[in-house]
């Protein structure tokens, strides 16, 4: 006899519309997601999936908070005492996490941070303002220890590292054929210039 679809099928939810665009975003890409897609996966039609996501954006959002959370346990899971080798650990466990998620990770940064030092626009989003301040909270020990330059604005020394290591991971996900004892010296080189260029 046949099972009726309602109990062969998860009962949806926010979660599970969710969960099922970022496993299509993992196996296919961010730009082959849509909702239409998405419904199929789960079984239903498109519009039956309004009831969960305002719409596309919504959806890429609700991945994008979760990935900002995974980002932020990693960050917490650090347990390095000095705040400067603590920020290194930070940047690389971003780099890391970049390239073991390069189509999540494109997902994130359509919707920033906010910053003390630039105005809102409207899209942040709160976890992904938690994590960057995780950071910030580092960077302001390191000061206060005369480790790092006591001139500079916490956030702004922050925005510089970010800047590095962003635009180290975005390189390192170009697709260039680099063995891992290259892709290692490269990430070591790049995070050892930019913390001795913030040097106290």
């Amino acid at each position: 006899m046949a099972v009726p679809e309602a109990v062969e099928r998860e009962a949806l939810s926010r979660g599970v519309v969710v969960a099922a665009a970022r496993a299509q975003i993992v196996a296919k890409g961010l730009d082959e997601l849509s909702l239409r897609k998405l419904g199929a996966s789960l079984g239903v039609t498109a519009p039956a999936l309004y009831a969960y996501v305002t719409d596309k954006r919504d959806l890429v959002r609700g991945v994008a908070e979760g990935e900002f959370g995974a980002l932020l346990e990693r960050f917490m899971a650090v347990r390095e005492a000095d705040p400067v080798l603590r920020l290194r650990l930070l940047c690389r466990s971003y780099v890391d996490y970049a390239l073991e998620n390069p189509e999540l990770y494109k997902t994130m940064f359509l919707f920033p941070p906010e910053l003390e030092i630039s105005e809102p626009t409207g899209v942040e989003i709160a976890l992904a303002t938690r994590t960057f301040r995780y950071a910030v909270g580092t960077i302001e020990e390191a000061i206060e220890a005369g480790r790092l330059r006591v001139e500079l604005d916490p956030v702004v020394v922050s925005f510089v590292c970010w800047t590095a290591t962003h635009g180290l991971a975005t390189v390192l996900l170009l697709g260039f054929a680099f063995d891992e004892a290259t892709r290692d010296m490269l990430i070591d080189t790049v995070l050892d210039t930019m913390i001795r260029g913030l040097g106290g």
